[in-house]
Protein backbone atom coordinates (compact mmCIF):
# COMPACT_ATOMS: atom_id res chain seq x y z
CA UNK A 1 0.00 0.00 0.00
CA UNK A 2 1.42 3.59 -1.07
CA UNK A 3 0.88 6.46 1.16
CA UNK A 4 -0.74 9.42 -0.23
CA UNK A 5 0.08 13.15 0.26
CA UNK A 6 -3.07 14.51 2.72
CA UNK A 7 -3.72 17.07 0.18
CA UNK A 8 -5.43 13.94 -1.83
CA UNK A 9 -7.72 13.20 1.07
CA UNK A 10 -11.38 14.46 -0.43
CA UNK A 11 -13.22 17.13 1.43
CA UNK A 12 -16.50 14.13 0.38
CA UNK A 13 -14.54 12.00 2.55
CA UNK A 14 -13.62 14.54 5.34
CA UNK A 15 -16.68 15.90 5.73
CA UNK A 16 -17.59 12.48 6.77
CA UNK A 17 -14.98 12.51 9.73
CA UNK A 18 -16.26 12.75 13.47
CA UNK A 19 -13.93 10.84 15.64
CA UNK A 20 -10.85 11.35 15.51
CA UNK A 21 -8.34 8.83 17.17
CA UNK A 22 -4.44 9.85 17.51
CA UNK A 23 -1.76 8.27 18.73
CA UNK A 24 0.73 10.70 21.49
CA UNK A 25 4.46 10.19 21.13
CA UNK A 26 5.99 11.84 18.43
CA UNK A 27 2.07 12.33 16.89
CA UNK A 28 0.57 14.58 18.60
CA UNK A 29 3.85 15.28 20.96
CA UNK A 30 7.42 16.37 19.24
CA UNK A 31 10.57 15.08 20.72
CA UNK A 32 8.56 14.53 24.33
CA UNK A 33 6.99 17.76 24.51
CA UNK A 34 3.61 18.93 23.73
CA UNK A 35 3.55 22.04 21.59
CA UNK A 36 1.44 24.72 21.49
CA UNK A 37 -0.01 24.05 17.86
CA UNK A 38 -1.03 20.58 18.36
CA UNK A 39 -2.85 21.07 21.65
CA UNK A 40 -4.46 24.33 19.64
CA UNK A 41 -5.42 21.78 17.51
CA UNK A 42 -7.03 19.95 20.10
CA UNK A 43 -8.79 22.79 21.45
CA UNK A 44 -10.27 23.15 17.61
CA UNK A 45 -11.16 19.58 17.03
CA UNK A 46 -13.45 20.01 20.32
CA UNK A 47 -14.98 23.32 19.62
CA UNK A 48 -15.46 21.83 16.19
CA UNK A 49 -17.60 18.81 17.68
CA UNK A 50 -15.40 16.09 16.63
CA UNK A 51 -14.85 13.27 19.50
CA UNK A 52 -10.91 13.29 20.41
CA UNK A 53 -9.62 9.89 21.30
CA UNK A 54 -5.97 9.16 21.91
CA UNK A 55 -4.86 5.76 21.49
CA UNK A 56 -1.06 5.44 23.35
CA UNK A 57 0.89 2.87 24.56
CA UNK A 58 1.51 5.16 27.79
CA UNK A 59 1.07 4.47 31.23
CA UNK A 60 -2.01 4.55 33.74
CA UNK A 61 -1.24 7.44 35.44
CA UNK A 62 -0.60 9.74 32.50
CA UNK A 63 -4.00 8.83 31.10
CA UNK A 64 -5.85 9.52 34.27
CA UNK A 65 -4.08 13.44 33.89
CA UNK A 66 -4.92 13.53 30.27
CA UNK A 67 -8.40 12.39 30.65
CA UNK A 68 -8.77 15.36 33.01
CA UNK A 69 -6.90 17.96 31.61
CA UNK A 70 -7.18 17.66 28.04
CA UNK A 71 -9.97 18.48 25.95
CA UNK A 72 -10.13 14.87 24.57
CA UNK A 73 -13.58 12.40 25.47
CA UNK A 74 -12.27 9.23 26.19
CA UNK A 75 -8.53 7.71 25.92
CA UNK A 76 -7.04 3.92 25.20
CA UNK A 77 -3.78 3.55 27.19
CA UNK A 78 -0.77 0.70 27.21
CA UNK A 79 -1.60 -0.49 23.88
CA UNK A 80 -5.40 -1.63 24.77
CA UNK A 81 -5.42 -2.38 28.23
CA UNK A 82 -7.94 -0.25 29.54
CA UNK A 83 -9.55 2.80 28.51
CA UNK A 84 -10.23 5.55 30.80
CA UNK A 85 -13.33 8.65 30.72
CA UNK A 86 -13.84 11.15 32.92
CA UNK A 87 -17.03 13.05 32.74
CA UNK A 88 -16.39 16.71 34.13
CA UNK A 89 -20.19 17.47 34.98
CA UNK A 90 -19.92 14.36 37.43
CA UNK A 91 -16.03 14.61 37.86
CA UNK A 92 -16.29 10.82 38.32
CA UNK A 93 -13.48 8.72 36.25
CA UNK A 94 -14.86 5.20 34.44
CA UNK A 95 -11.78 3.01 33.93
CA UNK A 96 -12.89 0.11 32.36
CA UNK A 97 -9.53 -2.79 31.76
CA UNK A 98 -9.49 -5.73 29.80
CA UNK A 99 -8.27 -8.05 32.13
CA UNK A 100 -9.36 -8.53 35.99
CA UNK A 101 -7.17 -7.27 38.81
CA UNK A 102 -6.07 -11.02 39.44
CA UNK A 103 -4.99 -11.59 36.36
CA UNK A 104 -2.95 -8.21 36.14
CA UNK A 105 -1.67 -9.14 39.23
CA UNK A 106 -0.41 -12.59 37.88
CA UNK A 107 0.72 -11.15 34.58
CA UNK A 108 2.78 -8.62 36.60
CA UNK A 109 4.92 -11.42 38.44
CA UNK A 110 5.36 -12.39 35.39
CA UNK A 111 6.63 -9.51 33.19
CA UNK A 112 8.77 -8.43 36.52
CA UNK A 113 10.82 -11.62 35.44
CA UNK A 114 10.99 -10.66 32.48
CA UNK A 115 12.29 -7.16 33.15
CA UNK A 116 15.36 -8.70 34.86
CA UNK A 117 16.05 -11.24 31.61
CA UNK A 118 15.69 -8.27 29.08
CA UNK A 119 17.76 -5.64 30.94
CA UNK A 120 20.84 -8.14 31.73
CA UNK A 121 20.49 -9.49 28.16
CA UNK A 122 20.51 -6.59 26.18
CA UNK A 123 23.29 -3.64 27.24
CA UNK A 124 21.46 -0.51 27.04
CA UNK A 125 18.43 -0.75 27.24
CA UNK A 126 16.40 0.10 30.62
CA UNK A 127 13.22 0.65 32.23
CA UNK A 128 11.03 3.50 30.75
CA UNK A 129 10.98 6.20 33.21
CA UNK A 130 6.84 5.80 33.58
CA UNK A 131 6.60 2.75 34.22
CA UNK A 132 6.32 2.56 38.07
CA UNK A 133 2.98 4.21 36.76
CA UNK A 134 1.76 1.29 34.41
CA UNK A 135 -1.17 -1.39 35.74
CA UNK A 136 -0.58 -3.56 32.73
CA UNK A 137 2.68 -3.77 30.73
CA UNK A 138 6.28 -3.48 30.66
CA UNK A 139 8.03 -0.97 28.68
CA UNK A 140 11.67 -1.29 27.83
CA UNK A 141 13.10 2.20 26.59
CA UNK A 142 15.21 2.08 23.06
CA UNK A 143 15.53 6.00 22.59
CA UNK A 144 13.48 7.77 24.96
CA UNK A 145 15.73 8.50 27.65
CA UNK A 146 18.79 6.35 26.71
CA UNK A 147 21.01 6.60 23.78
CA UNK A 148 19.54 5.49 20.91
CA UNK A 149 19.87 1.41 20.13
CA UNK A 150 20.64 -0.34 16.98
CA UNK A 151 17.80 -2.25 15.28
CA UNK A 152 19.00 -5.63 16.02
CA UNK A 153 19.09 -4.83 19.87
CA UNK A 154 15.36 -3.23 19.40
CA UNK A 155 14.50 -6.59 17.35
CA UNK A 156 16.26 -9.03 20.60
CA UNK A 157 13.70 -7.02 23.10
CA UNK A 158 10.97 -8.44 21.25
CA UNK A 159 12.10 -11.99 20.49
CA UNK A 160 12.57 -12.22 24.30
CA UNK A 161 9.10 -10.79 25.17
CA UNK A 162 7.51 -13.12 22.28
CA UNK A 163 9.70 -16.45 23.35
CA UNK A 164 8.14 -15.75 26.85
CA UNK A 165 4.49 -16.10 25.35
CA UNK A 166 4.11 -11.94 25.71
CA UNK A 167 3.02 -9.40 23.18
CA UNK A 168 5.32 -6.94 22.29
CA UNK A 169 4.54 -3.90 20.12
CA UNK A 170 7.47 -1.08 19.23
CA UNK A 171 6.52 2.33 19.11
CA UNK A 172 8.73 5.03 18.26
CA UNK A 173 10.42 5.17 21.66
CA UNK A 174 9.31 2.11 23.92
CA UNK A 175 9.08 -1.78 22.94
CA UNK A 176 5.69 -2.18 24.96
CA UNK A 177 5.27 -5.96 26.39
CA UNK A 178 1.85 -7.70 27.87
CA UNK A 179 0.11 -10.60 28.76
CA UNK A 180 -3.01 -10.88 26.66
CA UNK A 181 -5.03 -10.70 23.80
CA UNK A 182 -5.55 -6.92 23.35
CA UNK A 183 -3.94 -4.39 21.41
CA UNK A 184 -4.98 -0.77 20.47
CA UNK A 185 -7.95 -2.20 17.98
CA UNK A 186 -9.45 -4.53 20.41
CA UNK A 187 -9.99 -2.03 22.90
CA UNK A 188 -11.17 0.69 20.75
CA UNK A 189 -13.52 -1.63 19.46
CA UNK A 190 -14.74 -2.02 23.29
CA UNK A 191 -14.93 1.87 23.89
CA UNK A 192 -17.03 2.42 21.17
CA UNK A 193 -19.18 -0.27 21.72
CA UNK A 194 -19.25 1.03 25.30
CA UNK A 195 -19.24 4.88 25.57
CA UNK A 196 -20.75 5.83 22.51
CA UNK A 197 -23.09 2.35 21.66
CA UNK A 198 -21.57 2.39 18.05
CA UNK A 199 -20.70 -1.38 16.42
CA UNK A 200 -16.51 0.07 15.25
CA UNK A 201 -17.08 -2.05 12.07
CA UNK A 202 -20.39 -0.05 10.96
CA UNK A 203 -19.16 3.20 11.34
CA UNK A 204 -15.62 3.22 10.49
CA UNK A 205 -16.26 5.79 7.69
CA UNK A 206 -16.56 8.26 9.76
CA UNK A 207 -13.10 7.62 12.44
CA UNK A 208 -9.77 8.81 11.16
CA UNK A 209 -6.77 7.61 13.11
CA UNK A 210 -3.19 9.85 12.69
CA UNK A 211 -0.44 7.62 14.24
CA UNK A 212 3.63 6.88 13.84
CA UNK A 213 4.75 3.89 14.63
CA UNK A 214 4.72 0.06 13.89
CA UNK A 215 2.16 -0.16 16.67
CA UNK A 216 -0.29 1.76 15.00
CA UNK A 217 -0.22 -0.87 12.20
CA UNK A 218 -3.32 -2.41 13.06
CA UNK A 219 -5.48 0.95 13.53
CA UNK A 220 -3.44 2.12 10.34
CA UNK A 221 -4.75 -1.64 8.34
CA UNK A 222 -8.64 -1.05 10.01
CA UNK A 223 -9.52 2.10 9.49
CA UNK A 224 -10.18 3.32 5.23
CA UNK A 225 -8.96 7.10 6.73
CA UNK A 226 -5.66 6.34 8.46
CA UNK A 227 -3.40 9.03 8.40
CA UNK A 228 0.59 8.87 9.51
CA UNK A 229 2.73 11.95 10.55
CA UNK A 230 5.83 12.26 8.02
CA UNK A 231 7.95 10.92 10.75
CA UNK A 232 6.47 7.72 10.26
CA UNK A 233 8.97 7.50 7.05
CA UNK A 234 11.22 6.31 9.33
CA UNK A 235 9.61 2.67 10.20
CA UNK A 236 8.36 2.42 7.22
CA UNK A 237 9.97 -0.69 6.41
CA UNK A 238 8.29 -2.10 10.19
CA UNK A 239 4.70 -1.43 9.44
CA UNK A 240 2.82 -4.69 8.88
CA UNK A 241 -0.17 -2.40 7.25
CA UNK A 242 0.60 1.60 6.28
CA UNK A 243 -1.67 4.67 6.61
CA UNK A 244 -3.56 5.73 3.61
CA UNK A 245 -2.39 9.77 4.24
CA UNK A 246 0.58 11.13 5.36
CA UNK A 247 0.98 14.77 5.94
CA UNK A 248 3.72 17.10 4.91
CA UNK A 249 4.94 17.85 8.66
CA UNK A 250 6.36 15.71 10.83
CA UNK A 251 4.73 15.11 14.71
CA UNK A 252 2.15 17.76 16.96
CA UNK A 253 2.48 19.80 13.48
CA UNK A 254 1.74 16.81 11.26
CA UNK A 255 -1.52 16.37 14.02
CA UNK A 256 -2.54 20.11 13.46
CA UNK A 257 -2.42 19.62 9.78
CA UNK A 258 -5.16 17.02 10.12
CA UNK A 259 -7.12 19.01 12.37
CA UNK A 260 -6.99 21.55 9.88
CA UNK A 261 -7.90 20.25 7.50
CA UNK A 262 -10.93 18.27 9.05
CA UNK A 263 -12.34 21.57 10.69
CA UNK A 264 -12.12 23.12 7.12
CA UNK A 265 -14.06 20.51 5.35
CA UNK A 266 -16.98 20.61 8.48
CA UNK A 267 -17.08 24.23 7.98
CA UNK A 268 -17.32 24.29 4.37
CA UNK A 269 -20.59 25.23 2.08
CA UNK A 270 -22.36 21.94 1.05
Amino acid sequence: MVMHPIRNFTIKDRRKIRYVLSDIDDTITNAGRLEAQAYQALEDLKKADFAVIPVTGRPAGWCDHFSRMWPIDAIVGENGAFYFRYDHTTHQMTRRYWTDPATRQANRKKLDALREKILRTIPGSDLATDQNYRDADLAIDFREDVPPLPATDIAQIVALFTEAGAVAKVSSIHVNGWFGDYDKLAMTRLLFQELFGQNLDAIKDSVVFIGDSPNDAPMFDFFPQSVGVANVRDFQSQLSAQPQWITNAPCGAGFAELAHLLIEAAQSPL
